[in-house]
Order: C-alpha cells, then sequence, then structure tokens
C-alpha cells in the first residue's frame, strides 16, 4: 500500500494489510513519518514481521524473539539477555536481513568482540565473549526452529570464550561466627546473615522470605519465590530453577532466632525489607570490622555447602536442602569431598590377592 502525507503536519501515513495468526485480512495505520522512504521502510519491515519472513533484518527478528521469549523467562534474565542484545548485538547485526547472515559475518563480529580494549587496554573476559557468542546463537537458532531460517550461522562459527567459574571463596564457621559477631549491633541484617550462612540461601530467595514462609513447629522455612529491584520497584519472581522450590529443615537454635525475630515486627510482608545493595554494604561492613577477608554474599552459600561437606553429607542429601542438582554439587565441589582413591587402590589389591588365592 501507498503512503500518504498528512497535510495538517506534513509527515507520512502508512495504511497497510496483513494476515493474522486466524487468516483474517486486518487494516494497519501508523502514523508520524518524517518522509516518505521511512514510512515505506517501516511497512516493509513490518510485512515481513507480521508473515514471519525472514527477509526481514536482524533488528526486526529481535522484536519477534522479545515477543517469544520475554513472558517465559524471569524478568531479570530477560534484561540481562536485553542488555547483550542491545549493546554487543544490534550494533553490528542490526540491519542485516536474517536470511543472508553467513559464517564470514559471525567470525568478523567475534574478531571485533575479542580485539576489543576499553581506555585502561582491558578486553572481555573469556566468560563475557562466550556469553555474548551464546546469546548470539541463541536467536538464530530460535529462527531456525520457529521461523524456518535454514542454519545457524553463530553454531556453524563455532564458540569464542569459555566459561569460567570465579574463584570459589568460603568462611569456615569460625570465621563467620567471627563475622556475625560484629553485626550483631544491628538485628535485621544478623539474622539475614544468619539464615544465609545456615540455611545456604541465595540472596533473592532471603529478601523475598515472609513469615508464613516458616512453620516453626517443624522447623522449617519454604522457598518458594526470588526478590529483584527493577526501576526502583520491587518484583517477586519464581525461583531460579524449579529444583529451587524447596523446604529446607533448620537448626533448632535458628528457628527460636527467627522466631524471637518475628515477634519484633508487625508485617506480613518481607521479612527483610532491604535490597541487595544494602546487604552488600552490611557484608562490607561486617567484614571490616571483624577482620575476617571479604567475600561475596554468594560465597556464604559455598560456605554452607563446604560446611554439610566436612560434616559428611553426601551429595545428593546437600543438592536438596541448596536447591542444586546432585551432579552439579559433585562437580563444582569435589575437591572438598574427601578421596576415595586409596580405598579404592586398597580394596582393589585385596580383591587381587583373594583371587590369587
Amino acid at each position: 500500500m501507498p503512503a500518504y502525507k498528512v497535510d495538517e503536519s506534513g509527515t507520512w501515513l502508512v495504511l497497510t494489510y496483513y494476515q493474522n495468526s486466524k487468516g483474517q485480512k486486518v487494516r494497519k495505520a501508523k502514523r508520524g513519518f518524517t518522509t516518505k522512504r521511512e514510512a515505506l521502510e517501516w511497512e516493509r519491515e513490518f510485512l515481513h514481521k507480521s508473515v514471519s519472513d525472514l527477509n526481514m533484518t536482524f533488528g526486526t527478528f529481535v522484536d519477534v524473539y522479545a515477543s517469544d521469549m520475554r513472558s517465559r523467562i524471569r524478568e531479570n534474565t530477560w534484561r540481562t539477555k536485553e542488555n547483550l542484545i542491545y549493546q554487543k548485538l544490534l550494533p553490528y547485526f542490526a540491519n542485516k536481513k536474517m536470511n543472508e547472515i553467513q559464517t564470514k559475518d559471525v567470525i568478523n563480529w567475534q574478531n571485533e568482540m575479542m580485539a576489543y580494549r576499553d581506555q585502561n587496554g582491558n578486553s572481555y573476559s573469556d566468560t563475557y565473549l562466550k556469553t555474548m557468542h551464546v546469546q548470539l546463537s541463541a536467536i538464530l537458532n530460535h529462527a531456525v526452529k520457529h521461523y524456518d531460517l535454514k542454519s545457524n550461522a553463530a553454531a556453524k562459527a563455532g564458540h569464542i570464550g569459555k566459561k569460567e567459574s570465579a574463584e570459589m571463596l568460603f568462611w569456615t564457621k569460625e570465621e563467620y561466627l567471627k563475622f556475625s559477631s560484629a553485626i550483631k549491633n544491628k538485628p535485621l541484617t544478623y539474622y539475614a546473615f544468619e539464615m544465609l550462612y545456615w540455611c545456604g540461601l541465595r540472596l533473592g530467595e532471603l529478601l523475598a522470605l515472609t513469615p508464613s514462609d516458616f512453620d516453626f513447629d517443624k522447623e522449617t522455612v519454604s522457598i518458594s519465590k526470588s526478590y529483584q529491584r527493577f526501576e526502583r520497584r520491587d518484583v517477586i519472581t519464581e525461583p531460579k530453577t524449579p529444583k529451587s522450590k524447596r523446604v529446607i529443615s533448620m537448626p533448632k537454635f535458628l528457628c527460636e532466632e527467627l522466631r524471637d525475630y518475628i515477634k519484633t515486627i508487625s508485617t506480613s510482608d518481607r521479612l527483610f525489607p532491604v535490597t541487595k545493595s544494602y546487604m552488600h554494604h552490611e557484608m562490607n561492613r561486617g567484614s571490616k570490622s571483624s577482620g575476617v577477608k571479604r567475600i561475596r554474599i554468594h560465597d556464604l552459600r559455598h560456605s554452607h555447602v563446604s560446611l554439610l561437606i566436612e560434616m559428611g553429607f553426601t551429595a545428593l542429601a546437600i543438592a536438596d536442602r541448596v536447591g542444586h542438582e546432585s551432579i552439579d554439587i559433585t562437580y563444582r565441589y569435589a575437591h572438598l569431598f574427601p578421596s576415595k582413591q586409596a580405598e579404592m587402590a586398597h580394596r582393589l589389591n585385596l580383591e587381587r590377592a583373594s583371587a590369587k588365592g
């Protein structure tokens, strides 16, 4: 359909028709274009998008991808993806047509990302390079699986970077007790860190807790949600993974502490109505005051796991408690589990000896 100039404003109007998902013919109007060319380009991209025509640009397909994915994943997860897409992918691929993106285009982009240096001469980390590439591949793979793109050029180009696990730090029980003693002057802070250390919670899980999550008769706490803060608003989401929904048995002393704490507050809302930023500030304060080495708040979770391993619990039992798969616990904390190699060799030796008679 042609574009029309609106006399009163001098801008351009597009009137076009497209077929919706029910096969019905629908009229679409769009106003406010400064030139006829801009109006016709919008119409062309809109029609590509409406019929899932992969002659559309990567930039247009990103809108399709966002529409498909945003409601399926946690808001903070989507925001991380969105940041990567708009800052690292669109500047290079936005105007390239989906069905014309080739392996060489991806390789050229990869080379640019690997060659990048900031004003201090720092490059992107291997982890970040891998994350960027995975996101590009995810978008193209979405087009392959659901919109009949012939192939994923990013998959053909191969990965860049590698997944690096941040150094795993943790506190011993003695270090934690020294830290907790230094923060007792603030009850909210003290009880929040008690929950983190003795239950192995994620920070988002802690900050979403309400009094109704506790069953002091059964000495348990139920983990069923997570707290995030976006654009100055509090958001309660689903936990990180389905496995994260769990009921944790609490040690008796912690039950008594939390029961007493809840009696001092008059709310049915969040038990710890603070932000992650507040918790990081308190981590700094307590570490400095106690003289204990500063670790990340997430490392308290590692500290909890390492304590349970030291106490002799299995990977399966620990995984159930912290909301992980047992294979993840076995892999990530393998160096902390007692080695069975010497015992294996000894028993094999006995088997060989008995076979000799």
